[in-house]
């Protein structure tokens, strides 16, 4: 049995300490009991950090409306234990870091954020749950009724499909050299059969810290997914990005003559099942798509696409009133967002496009609000039922 059953009821026993001495032989005993962090309580999550040498603690997450987007932990007297306790929705799944000796000046005064980061902001060492890029590590707060959110990749006794990296230019956007990843599922290449085929935009993101490849292989063992073919397409810059993914003529155009062409060459494509897909502006490119042509896009997967406020808001804000205008749109649609993306941007508008969306006839149409943020945990959290929703497998058929 713990010997605390709660943390307030730690709290109680280190006030009553006489020493200091009695308060980190507790501290030191609530490690051995409890070495995972956060400690959850019902709808509060206990962040802890252990050092002697810090002189200020917080935890940084990012729907903390506040710059920086801290909370302060408290230092418990005498020990060396910093903590602090936060109130979450049961659904929350959210990534964030702890900042150490931060100088705590608002991050939109900063003039070397990058430096900043990289000396005072960390991972949580105490939660086993991380997301880990090229460029950082986060820490992921999963709370009791949030999605799933295993490391795909580590699932045992699940048959791997096959990735393959090819290089493609374009006349249409002025590119050369792109990256594209295509994956095929488990038993591709002695079926002879012809397959789904679905598009992804910024592929790099795709084929590693958001695990498509890995999740499709799941899904595809139990039947939620159909067996399909992923074209995972490299974005250029952030500037190349969105000049090529908002509202682009020339990207619909390479989509269409250049990209599909490639790969219905090189690999064994169902023509008649082809879908596009993307997170943030990525999902701007693939409703774009979509709209022009669904008769050759019939399946759409937006993530947390930008509607509203902010840059491109011109051209974004077009998009709800083509959906409403469309007399024929993509057979089967998946839209999500997360309730803590920013509202004027990304969570509003997506909840008028929810509407919209829901009173169209004829449409294979889901919505899902998620508890995260605008973060590469949420995205990931949402696509194995993203994938299956569009290309759905025989469990659901």
């Amino acid at each position: 049995m713990p010997q605390w059953a709660s943390f307030d009821a730690f709290l109680e026993d280190t006030n009553r300490a006489k020493t200091d001495r009695e308060r980190q032989m507790m501290v030191d005993e609530l490690i051995a009991e409890r070495p995972e962090w956060p400690w959850i309580e019902h709808d509060h999550a206990i962040f802890a950090y252990f050092s002697a040498d810090a002189e200020n603690v917080a935890l940084n997450l990012d729907t903390i409306a506040a710059d920086p987007p801290f909370a302060p932990m408290t230092r418990i007297l005498g020990t060396t234990m910093w903590y602090v306790v936060r109130e979450f929705a049961p659904d929350d799944l959210l990534d964030y870091m702890i900042a150490v000796d931060d100088p705590m000046t608002p991050l939109a005064q900063e003039p070397d954020i990058i430096t900043r980061i990289a000396q005072h902001w960390q991972y949580d060492a105490l939660n086993p749950v991380l997301m880990t890029t090229a460029q950082t590590s986060v820490s992921i707060l999963r709370m009791s009724q949030a999605r799933p959110f295993p490391d795909w990749a580590a699932m045992p006794n699940v048959p791997r499909g096959t990735i393959d990296e090819h290089s493609i230019d374009s006349d249409e956007l002025g590119i050369q050299g792109r990256k594209l990843w295509i994956y095929t599922p488990p038993g591709y290449s002695g079926s002879g059969m012809a397959y789904p085929l679905l598009i992804l935009h910024d592929g790099q993101w795709a084929v590693s810290t958001l695990q498509v490849p890995e999740i499709a292989d799941a899904l595809i063992k139990h039947d939620r997914l159909q067996p399909l073919v992923i074209a995972m397409l490299q974005s250029g810059s952030q500037a190349e990005r969105d000049a090529e993914y908002i509202g682009n003529d020339a990207h619909y155009a390479f989509l269409l003559n250049e990209l599909l062409p490639f790969v219905q060459t090189q690999y064994r494509i169902d023509s008649a099942h082809i879908g596009v897909g993307g997170v943030d502006v990525g999902a701007a490119a693939a409703s774009y798509a979509a709209l022009r042509n669904p008769a050759v896009f019939s399946s759409l997967m937006m993530i947390s696409q930008p509607l509203g406020k902010g840059a491109f808001s011109t051209q974004l804000r077009q998009y709800s009133a083509q959906f409403i205008e469309a007399e024929v749109l993509p057979q089967r649609i998946f839209q999500s967002v997360g309730r803590y993306e920013a509202p004027g941007r990304f969570y509003k508008p997506a909840l008028a496009l929810r509407d919209i969306l829901r009173a169209k006839p004829g449409v294979y149409y889901r919505f899902v609000e998620l508890g995260s943020g605008h973060g590469l945990a949420g995205f990931r959290s949402i696509l194995p039922e993203a994938l299956a929703w569009v290309f759905p497998g025989a469990a659901f058929s």
